[in-house]
């Protein structure tokens, strides 16, 4: 079972996405219903907010718990810096899940977003669409961090330590299914 954060941001698109890969998925708004959950992903949306969220429903200290049991957490965008270890921002104060350091809004401002294509090889070809809104951007990765793609000027935009995954983009904004399968793959272990 794979829940999906859904206090703020888009995580009704992770859902659906999930759906149709045959996914058993819950909306998570309340950390009681973590229970049972083999990952999680944490959506895109407002950073500031998805985390003040999180501490006002009580999930900070229960999703370290989980993340130290072996729970898969997927970070996607504001979820990437809600799970990274720090930021070079003072806010918000991120749970600290995930040895990266992190920049938001790393690639511009709203009218900067933007799609490229990305090689990832754990996926496999042809190369993933990715979509980039306020995009956050990887700035430093601890020794246990591997590097899964990178955008055109070197910065990471995908990477995984373990059982944690982070994208700097949007692949639920898409069609291609890879991702959200490789995060099944990642929550079965």
């Amino acid at each position: 079972m794979i829940g999906v954060l859904a206090v703020q941001g888009d995580f009704l698109e992770h859902v659906k996405m999930l759906n149709s890969i045959g996914s058993e998925t819950r909306e998570i708004r309340l950390p009681s219903q973590l229970e049972g959950l083999d990952g999680l992903i944490i959506p895109g949306g407002e950073s500031t907010t998805i985390v003040q969220l999180m501490d006002i429903y009580g999930f900070r200290q229960r999703l370290v718990e989980c993340s130290n049991q072996g729970m898969a957490i997927w970070g996607t965008c504001a979820g990437m810096i809600a799970i990274a270890k720090s930021l070079t921002d003072p806010r918000p104060v991120p749970l600290g899940l995930m040895d990266i350091e992190v920049t938001r809004n790393a690639f511009g401002r709203q009218v900067d977003s933007f799609e490229t294509r990305l090689t990832i090889n754990e996926i496999g070809a042809p190369e993933l669409d990715a979509v980039f809104i306020r995009a956050p951007k990887v700035t430093k990765t601890g020794t246990n961090v591997q590097i899964l793609a990178r955008a055109d000027d070197g910065s990471p935009v995908a990477v995984r330590e373990n059982k944690l995954l982070a994208t700097s983009f949007h692949p639920e904004l898409t069609n291609d299914t890879r991702l959200h399968e490789l995060f099944l793959e990642i929550s079965s272990k």
